[in-house]
């Protein structure tokens, strides 16, 4: 739709829009785009989809403001209007196929106005009108008024080159061509194939309205720049590429040229990727040792971005836009453009930065950075208390931060290392009369096990919420801890399962019963606590009587050391109290098969299912269970499914096995074997006879069909048949007329039997046999396997007259 005049506009026009936006006004800075070369064209993507039919990236008052800006230079002169300042009464167009929203009409409207709502209405980027006005006629950036009827043309639509710049009337007016442009290039996405460059498809593309300059074949990748195509129909050779924003030769043109040139100088690329924008709004000290980061991003590729913090030149953290913003979203559409959050520092001064994260890549945009200081008082507090007991030391005091009200962290260390954390938030108004009412809750005690010796206790206050942190106190205790005593009594082996462990243990240094743990080969297995009546004890000992243990264990076969341990009530050191050795005998695993039957439901092959228990007396874990039919095994599992009731003999309810194998017809020996775990030797479960029935084949007869030729006839025999209890193909006889004529095998392609039954999809026959002329009989025999005599047969449904 652009002239061939207008392929002279190639330098001139080109202006930079920064994306440096503060709040909801935004600031935009203009510069003459050097004659560098234009290295990024696509003449197959020059624009996407996605950007050109994206008629929200700008609203009214964004479009006024940018055309404030680029044409903040030009001067009116009578009978001659800038951009910025033109005007016009438009008029109401309802909404249609190719536009879905109404635009309505009105007196005065201004240019960005126009632009704005015809974007709305018709679903076209307002950036991409702009850009057009500019390469059309170099409205945007003109530094001097242009005429009506520059401004009846200003989209060059109706402006053909071929008509030698003389438009058609019905398009004049500024309103009316940005309307009839949009509208144009929806019409050309509503029907891709009806005009002369189309999508996904090579098109061959001429350079200039001159046929002499030639064409290249060009694959234009989407239906957006198939429409630019469509609109101005050339595409810049190289010497147009090559002249940067100049001018190249006699065989140049220039429109797709400068609209790829002027989107990318203005709004960023036009196939995606554009630079996120935004600000900077508020560094803010909170409490004392935080600060406060907030303000707003946008990407317009996305609809979510990330925000990184930088603090004194390195990476604080990361926040997300998703907060409101409505005075963002009346400019930019973006609702949830917001981002907020709060970082720890120390006191001091702190250069604070954001940066918004260009996505899916590209270059990041620097919101803003912002010097602020914070302050942090150190905590104060004091270590009151320090004493040891029998393996145990007790520590306590006061700490609060002035910084909060809430109660704060106390580290304990002993021996220069952190031993204890507690919180100090226990009731102290001695310290909140001395200081002015803070601390009111802030003491701490705390008791921990320390062993036998000298030790350094300190005491830390934290500050938070971060700093320096301050040592409350320092002091040098001694603990004596008496070690506990005990005796192993019993150990009864009798039941491998539930072998009792008994004895006493005692610690000097508790008031209540202590633990005791039980070892097997050197390995914990079981804990217990020392509280059973042992009035013998307490009358040897002049203590308490609850210092007994009685528990039990599970030993597997072989001989085993079994030791007791006594827990030191402080510290939870162990001391043995005794060890015994016990010699466990092997017992075989027992069991039984419950149940073993045939499995021949549906066309599936035929299947042996056995179950039954199994287990070992010697080992908490499962049993595996082997199984053979007929001497051969056919696989394994482990018995530990559950069953009810327990059956006699079980020291457990889960012992159940099952076992599933594939079988043929004929009387079958199923039978189980346990594995024994200590000697992997196997103990016999029991056999068990299973008849397998014989099912016989069974299928189909599809087709009789006689032909004749040289006076001797044959008879066509198809259909398909299957035996269940094989997998081999079924052998079938031919009688006709009660006579045998001949045989074949079901081994032909029949899918429609797969797709029905199951058994794979060569199952079909077709047999062809001679015949003799008369009435005859049909029938096919299915023969069974294994071959027991009796053939399934089907019949031909009628008498066939063989001439």
């Amino acid at each position: 739709m652009t002239s061939t005049a207008r392929r002279a506009l190639p330098a001139a026009l080109a202006t930079t829009l920064s994306a440096a936006l503060l709040l909801v006004t935004a600031v935009l800075s203009t510069g003459t785009a050097t004659a560098a070369p234009i290295t990024d064209f696509d003449p197959g993507y020059i624009i996407s989809d996605a950007v050109m039919y994206d008629s929200r990236s700008m609203s009214a008052a964004q479009v006024a403001q940018f055309i404030a800006t680029q044409g903040a230079n030009c001067r009116p002169s009578a009978g001659n209007t800038c951009l910025k300042d033109y005007r016009e009464t438009t008029p109401t167009r309802p909404a249609s196929a190719l536009c879905a929203s109404a635009y309505t009409g009105a007196s005065g409207e201004s240019a960005a106005t126009i632009i704005s709502k015809v974007g709305a209405a018709c679903g076209i980027n307002p950036q991409v009108l702009l850009v057009t006005l500019q390469k059309e006629q170099g409205l945007v950036t003109a530094t001097t008024g242009k005429p009506a009827s520059t401004y009846a043309r200003a989209l060059g639509f109706g402006c053909p080159d071929n008509a030698g710049g003389v438009c058609d009337g019905q398009y004049a007016g500024f309103a009316n061509q940005v309307y009839s442009a949009a509208q144009q290039l929806q019409r050309y996405a509503a029907n891709p194939n009806a005009y002369a460059h189309r999508p996904g498809a090579v098109n061959n593309i001429r350079y200039s309205p001159n046929a002499s300059c030639g064409t290249s074949p060009v694959y234009i990748q989407n239906q957006a720049t198939a429409s630019l195509y469509n609109y101005t129909p050339y595409q810049p050779n190289a010497a147009a590429l090559a002249a940067g924003t100049g001018t190249g030769d006699a065989c140049s043109s220039y429109g797709n040229r400068n609209f790829h040139t002027f989107f990318k100088q203005w709004f960023g690329s036009p196939t995606g990727n554009r630079t996120p924008f935004g600000n900077l709004d508020l560094v803010q000290a909170t409490t004392p040792g935080t600060i406060y980061v907030g303000g707003w991003a946008i990407d317009p590729d996305v609809s979510s971005i990330p925000v990184h913090v930088y603090i004194d030149g390195a990476i604080a953290g990361q926040l997300m836009t998703s907060s409101a913003r409505p005075d963002v979203a009346a400019i930019y559409g973006n609702a949830r453009a917001g981002y907020g959050g709060t970082f720890t520092v120390t006191a001091g001064q702190h250069n604070v930065c954001a940066y918004a994260i260009n996505s899916p890549a590209g270059l990041n945009a620097l919101l803003g950075c912002s010097t602020v200081t914070v302050t942090n008082r150190t905590p104060l507090g004091v270590l009151d208390v320090v004493t040891a007991g029998p393996g145990a030391i007790t520590v306590g005091g006061w700490a609060f931060d002035p910084d909060t009200t809430s109660p704060i962290p106390v580290h304990i260390y002993v021996d220069g290392k952190i031993t204890q954390g507690v919180v100090a938030d226990g009731a102290r108004q001695d310290v909140a009369n001395a200081f002015g009412g803070m601390g009111a809750t802030s003491g701490f005690m705390t008791t921990f096990g320390a062993s036998d010796g000298t030790h350094r206790v300190c005491a830390y206050a934290i500050n938070v919420p971060a700093g320096l942190n301050v040592e409350t106190g320092c002091r040098t205790v001694t603990v004596r801890n008496a070690t506990p005593i005990g005796v192993l009594d019993i150990v009864d082996a009798a039941s491998p399962q539930n072998v009792r462990v008994a004895g006493w243990a005692y610690d000097a240094d508790s008031t209540a019963p202590i633990g005791v743990r039980v070892r097997v080969d050197g390995a914990v297995v079981h804990t217990a606590t020392a509280d059973a009546s042992r009035p013998d004890v307490g009358k040897a000992l002049g203590v308490r009587d609850a210092t007994g243990f009685d528990t039990t264990v599970a030993l597997t076969a072989g001989s085993r050391q079994i030791c007791v341990d006594a827990l030191d009530a402080p510290t939870g050191a162990a001391t043995a109290v005794g060890c015994r050795t016990v010699t466990v005998p092997n017992t075989p695993p027992t069991g039984a098969i419950t149940d073993a039957a045939a499995d021949v439901s549906g066309t599936a092959p035929a299947r042996l299912v056995a179950s039954g228990w199994a287990w070992d007396y010697d080992v908490t874990t499962p049993v595996t269970v082997r199984l053979a039919v007929d001497g051969v095994a056919v696989g394994q599992a482990k018995a530990s499914a559950t069953v009810s009731p327990i059956p006699a003999g079980a020291g457990r309810a889960t012992v159940g096995w099952s076992l599933t194998t594939q079988t043929s017809p004929g009387t079958r020996q199923v039978c189980a074997t346990a594995v024994d775990s200590p000697t992997g030797v196997t103990a016999s479960l029991g056999c068990a006879s299973v008849d397998v029935p014989n099912r016989g084949p069974f299928g189909s007869l599809d087709v009789v069909s006689l032909s004749t030729s040289n006076g001797s006839s044959s008879l066509q025999v198809a259909g398909w048949a299957i035996d269940p209890d094989t997998s081999a193909f079924v052998a079938v006889d031919v009688y006709v007329g009660g006579v045998y004529a001949g045989s074949g095998v079901a081994n032909r392609s029949r899918p429609d039997v797969e797709a029905a039954i199951g058994l794979g999809a060569n199952r079909g026959f077709d047999i062809t046999v001679p015949v003799t002329s008369g009435a005859k009989d049909v029938r096919v025999y299915f023969i069974n396997s294994p071959n027991d005599g009796v053939h399934p047969s089907i019949g031909w449904p009628s008498t066939i007259a063989v001439p």
